[in-house]
């Protein structure tokens, strides 16, 4: 009787049954979700690591930036996105803001506090609302159907199937390791599952990749419990920063930059993922979509304030949508395991990166789905999402394969003669995205 009172409130609380989906089917999700991204708790400590940041102050404060940003996208959002710090955002920031440019860790920590500040005001006047339902509808396909190749690429060279090669960018790997192995039993385990329609497939796949890992010293067992290191190091690390250095030029273009990644990284993960569940309106907006960007303006600026990079919307995501993951719920399952992270690390990072690429190669076959709904015969559609859905991969970048995407849909029906399909926000957006491309020019 309990469980039903427990079951039924929750079923309340985040319309579970109106979405067809079950509190079973959601909670399998959540796991799935975290599990496919709990890499970046490994990850980012040793990528910020590069500036010099304590790895132990990153790696608990990436976790409960992580788990406060989830939490609001699951309950304020009602949404199945988890959140936690974006790759490529925290290359950036060691790589290039730290390493490049010569700042310290401190002047990028601060600029991501700002960007956090910004979004939020963004997020709350409903700006990053209106740039979301403002991408036309073909273009929200190609972005699911982008992401879908961009993910199992990860996936295939995250395990040494496919290697980088200076001759011809890359090529097939070695099939015979121990990685390779492993991921492919993963898929295997994956695909039969699911052809046999067995609910939690992507989860026991990883799961038993993982045990299959062991004897092929693939999975490494370090122990099971630790507390959570100090964030101490880092924690409001720019507390004595200098008011020259943040309205300095170099702090407005780290600024735009974090900003302009993360904006449409978000966007791009959001409507591709939703695309595909079917989570889209009648008009092609994205329910609750304010609320979505809010959850990570605040998990960025909480995670600044704390000491990590940028936290965005995870594409794994993708992993627990196509377990059926449809509300909140499934996002604060995700968010009390990576809660538990902080206790368990060693634990939950023995997952190596070959199990969870077998995830993400079969969720990149789930992703593609959605080309099936646009039109390659119609050039001024056509030709646009193709842009879209190729550049993400080749580019390594969901932000740019949109942009680009965006540029070519609006010279294309302008070319076609649909001025009515374009909107003043599209040309805008795309006025803006070609001046992006075309600064080097004037700046060298």
């Amino acid at each position: 009787m309990r469980e039903q009172s427990i079951g039924g409130r929750l079923d309340r609380y985040f319309k579970i049954t109106a979405t067809g989906s079950t509190v079973r089917t959601e909670v399998v999700a959540g796991i799935t979700t975290f599990v496919t991204m709990a890499y970046i708790f490994a990850v980012n400590p040793s990528i910020l690591a590069e500036s010099g940041m304590d790895s132990g102050a990153v790696f608990t404060a990436t976790v409960v930036a992580s788990v406060v940003a989830t939490l609001i996208m699951g309950l304020y959002a009602n949404l199945p996105f988890g959140l936690s710090a974006g790759m490529g955002l925290n290359a950036f920031f060691s790589f290039t803001v730290v390493k490049a440019m010569g700042h310290t860790w401190q002047f990028a920590l601060t600029a991501v506090l700002i960007e956090g500040i910004i979004f939020i005001f963004l997020s709350v006047f409903k700006i990053r609302e209106m740039i979301v339902n403002g991408i036309p509808t073909v273009l929200k396909h190609a972005v699911s159907a982008g992401i879908g190749i961009f993910i199992a690429f990860i996936g295939l060279k995250s395990t040494g199937i496919i290697v980088s090669d200076p001759d011809n960018l890359v090529r097939m790997g070695r099939m015979t390791t121990g990685p390779v192995f492993v991921c492919v039993v993963g898929i295997i385990v994956i695909a039969g599952l699911s052809i046999a329609r067995i609910r939690g497939a992507i989860l026991i796949g990883i799961v038993v990749a993982t045990v299959v890992g062991i004897p092929f010293g693939v999975t490494h067992l370090n122990g099971l419990v630790s507390l959570p290191p100090s964030m101490a190091p880092t924690a409001l690390a720019f507390r004595d920063f200098g008011l020259r250095e943040i309205f300095s030029m170099d702090m407005l273009v780290v600024v735009f930059t974090f900003l302009f990644i993360d904006l449409f990284d978000t966007i791009g993960t959001l409507i591709g993922t939703a695309a595909k569940a079917d989570m889209l309106d009648e008009r092609g907006r994205l329910p609750n979509a304010g609320r979505a960007l809010l959850a990570d303006a605040v998990g960025t600026t909480v995670g600044a304030m704390m000491g990590t990079s940028t936290v965005t919307t995870f594409v794994e995501s993708s992993a627990g949508i196509a377990e059926g993951g449809r509300t909140g719920l499934s996002a604060v399952v995700t968010a009390a395991f990576m809660a538990l992270s902080l206790f368990f690390a060693p634990f939950f990072l023995l997952i190596p990166p070959s199990a969870t690429a077998a995830a993400l190669i079969v969720v990149g076959l789930f992703m593609m789905g959605s080309i099936a709904a646009i039109d390659f015969t119609d050039y001024a559609e056509g030709l646009p999402a193709f842009v879209t859905i190729i550049i993400m991969p080749l580019s390594g970048s969901i932000g740019d394969g949109l942009m680009c995407g965006i540029i070519a849909y609006v010279i294309t029906n302008i070319l076609a003669r649909r001025t009515k399909e374009v909107s003043v926000f599209m040309i805008v957006l795309a006025v803006i995205f070609i001046a992006k491309y075309m600064m080097p020019l004037f700046t060298g």
